[in-house]
This record gives structure tokens, C-alpha cells and sequence, in this order.
């Protein structure tokens, strides 16, 4: 799933502080069209922090009954990565990729200089979460490709079992291709779990389902844990949970799942509009002008409908923007 909105803008998600550099990031809603479609919450990227490491977008989904129909639409300069709790979505792209992608099952699309694709689902229950990760500069314009993962490694430890679904957690490494240093899982809960956390990395927390509260220090194998007053509550479904660099660990308990997402703090200025990620104005709306025009993305085979036509630009220039605003 991707952003399907009619007048894009800049996202100016709610943020709120809770010491010790933590942030809840409470997002919006974002209906993406139709009577029986989807409502998402997106949380990536907000008012004041746009990135996770080089996670720059999140539209968590459900659990709701609900139809996906995502018609072909572009993508540069980024990774998307599929990951569904619930349900099933068909995937298809202008390489010719045919994919059903299931609960569990990781399907990662690189855009690179360009793709399509269209998604799209029959009337079920839905639920899961939609990431784009940005591509550094030396890799934006490498080839489109699509992988798909049906079995990730796990990564166990007393009260957790973690699906490392992208790059790597506690010495475990997905087989997914990643091109900056970064780590993705689902973290499955099951009383009191201590998670490994690389202490280079940022990370963000989002509870997919059950609960699941952070909890405050202790004697820990990783050392001292500095913890923020937001680390002695539950975390509520909905809002992303931003935790700055320097944590050894992460301790979560309760009997539920956990999205864990996180990497090396990214360097490079963006430009995001619409499904495309670029680096100025220009290039956004060079890339607008080859979609409208049907050149440089390939063609969707196997979709009943037409392609998703572009939005019309604001008034004004796109600025590139980091991290943080």
C-alpha cells in the first residue's frame, strides 16, 4: 500500500515528548479512497521527526474489514516493505512479479529509478503496517526489483521471540537487501522480554496487537538502561514510540506484538511527494512529468483499471528537508 492521497502535502504528524529524548508520535488519520477501502494512521514522517534511521514513512492499517485497491503507481528512491498481521494483499509490478503476500511473509519492492505496482485484495480482515525505507544517495538510481521472503530468522530470548524482518537485531540478519545500516521485527512478547538494541541505531516502537508495555531499569547483561517516564506504561495502538541512540536494550512485557524499527541516523536531505522520494523540486517534478506521460516506470499487467494519475503540484517549491525539521 502506498500514498494514495489526492492533494499530498507536507505531513504535520502530532509529536509529544516524554523525556529522556523519547517521542510518542501520534500521526493522523489518512482515508485512501472508496466506501469499503482503507484508513490508515500514519506516523512517518511527522511535524518535527520525518525519519526513523532510513524509515521515512508508516501507515499502520486495522485490524479492519475492508477491500484494498491500490491501482499502478509509481515509486523512486526508495524500498517499500510490505508486512501484513492479518489478511492477504496481491501484489503485482511492472517487472511482471505476481506475489501474494500472507501474515509473516516479507515482500520488499527496491523502486530505485523507477517502478509500478498495484495492490489490491478481496473484502477481509486487514491489518498490518506499510514502511518505505529511503535509499542513500549512491544506491537511489540503482535497478528496480522485488523480493519475497516467505521465512525470516528469529532471534529468541527469555519472554520474546523477534522475526527480524530487515536488516539485523542482536547478531541475526533478514536475507532481505538493505543499503544502510538499519534493523526491522516483530518482537513477540510473552511476559518479560529484553530485546538487544544496536546503540548506534535510533529506534521507534509500534504495538501491532495484545499488549506490551516498556519497562523501567534494572541489572541488565547490556549494561546500565536509561529509561524516560514513558517507559513505565503501556504502549497504546496507534502512536510511534521514538527512542534516541545510546540504548543497549529495550525491555518489553505484556503478551503481544511489537513492531521494532530502527537504524543509523540518516545523513542525506529529502524530498518526499507524493510516492516519490528525490533530493530537489526538479527532480519530483520530472518524475510526475514521466508518470503522467507513461514513460520511464514500465506498465502493470493484470490489473483490472486504469493507473493512478499524479496529483497536480503545490503552488510552491518543494524543499529538501532531514531528519528533523
Amino acid at each position: 500500500m502506498s500514498n494514495l492521497e489526492r492533494d499530498p502535502r507536507e505531513i504535520r504528524c502530532a509529536t509529544t515528548g516524554t523525556g529522556e529524548g523519547a517521542e510518542v508520535l501520534t500521526g493522523r488519520e489518512v482515508p485512501l479512497g472508496g466506501p469499503r477501502a482503507m484508513t490508515v494512521r500514519r506516523t512517518l514522517p511527522g511535524a518535527h521527526r520525518r525519519m526513523i534511521g532510513a524509515w521515512c514513512f508508516v501507515d499502520a492499517y486495522g485490524p479492519q474489514r475492508a477491500t484494498m485497491r491500490v491501482p499502478p503507481h509509481p515509486h523512486t528512491g526508495l524500498q517499500t516493505v510490505s508486512w501484513l498481521v492479518a489478511g492477504e494483499v496481491l501484489h503485482r509490478d511492472s517487472l511482471g512479479t505476481l506475489q501474494e503476500i500472507r501474515p509473516g511473509q516479507l515482500s520488499l519492492m527496491t523502486a530505485g529509478r523507477g517502478i509500478s505496482h498495484s495492490e489490491e485484495s478481496p473484502e477481509t480482515v486487514l491489518h498490518g503496517v506499510q514502511l518505505w525505507v529511503a535509499l542513500p544517495d549512491a544506491h537511489r538510481h540503482t535497478g528496480p526489483g522485488f523480493e519475497h521472503h516467505p521465512d525470516l530468522p528469529v532471534l529468541s530470548g527469555p519472554g520474546f521471540a523477534a522475526t527480524v524482518v530487515m536488516g539485523a537485531l542482536g547478531g541475526v540478519t533478514s536475507p532481505a537487501t538493505a543499503y544502510s545500516p538499519l534493523v526491522g521485527a516483530e518482537v513477540a512478547v510473552d511476559g518479560m522480554g529484553e530485546v538487544p538494541l544496536d546503540p548506534a541505531y535510533e529506534h521507534g516502537l509500534l504495538l501491532l496487537d495484545g499488549e506490551a508495555a516498556l519497562v523501567g531499569p534494572g541489572p541488565s547483561e547490556y549494561g546500565p538502561l536509561e529509561y524516560g517516564p514513558l517507559e513505565y506504561g503501556p504502549l497504546e495502538y496507534g502512536p510511534l514510540v521514538y527512542l534516541p541512540p545510546g540504548r543497549a536494550a529495550v525491555r518489553l512485557s505484556g503478551r503481544g506484538r511489537v513492531l521494532l524499527i530502527g537504524g543509523e541516523p540518516f545523513g542525506e536531505e529529502l524530498v518526499m511527494w507524493w510516492n516519490f522520494v528525490g533530493r530537489s523540486h526538479d527532480e519530483i517534478a520530472a518524475f510526475r512529468k514521466e508518470w503522467a506521460e507513461g514513460e520511464g516506470f514500465g506498465a502493470v499487467e493484470g490489473f483490472d483499471g486504469a493507473p493512478l494519475p499524479a496529483p497536480v503540484l503545490p503552488g510552491t517549491r518543494l524543499k529538501p528537508r532531514g531528519r528533523v525539521r
